[in-house]
């Protein structure tokens, strides 16, 4: 009589190695086909700034929402410890707005809920983000990258009317 032993532990090895090899395989194609599928990316670094004299650079030195085009506007934020600024911005219903955002001091994020805009915001790396505002209503401006202790009191709004 043959000893199948050694066959069957080979199959549970089989059994164990198969799953570990292919679900990391699957994870990256399912991450990869969803960001291509939604369009989901890295933000990109569109400049540079000392954030020691935001005060004293453009568009930085007037922070605030400025129409650029009839429907498109610019909103220039500034992060910083524990608030956003300006903490309130103002568009008209059907609004495309260009968010240009950097930080004073330490890494924060910017989330617009209720919207795809989610980006980083890095001392001295200028971000920006798109939305279009196709709903009336408060959005909330969130910070989802901790930055302190009170992080949990940094947030802001976009107002659409």
């Amino acid at each position: 009589m043959r000893d199948n032993s050694k066959f069957v532990g080979y199959l549970f090895e089989v059994a164990w190695i198969l799953p570990s090899v292919a679900i990391p395989i699957v994870l990256f194609v399912s991450v990869v086909i969803t960001a291509f599928a939604v369009g989901i990316r890295v933000p990109t670094d569109v400049g540079r700034v000392d954030p020691q004299a935001l005060a004293q650079t453009a568009p930085f030195d007037n922070p605030g929402i400025r129409e650029m085009a009839p429907g498109v506007y610019e909103a220039t934020v500034i992060a910083q410890v524990f608030m956003f600024t300006p903490n309130s911005i103002e568009v008209p219903l059907g609004s495309k707005v260009t968010f240009t955002l950097t930080s004073r001091d330490v890494v924060h994020g910017f989330k617009i809920e209720g919207t795809d805009v989610n980006g980083m915001v890095v001392p001295g790396q200028i971000t920006k983000v798109t939305a279009t505002f196709r709903r009336p209503g408060e959005y909330l401006i969130v910070c989802h990258e901790y930055c302190g202790g009170g992080h949990q009191a940094m947030f802001g709004k976009v107002i659409v009317k």
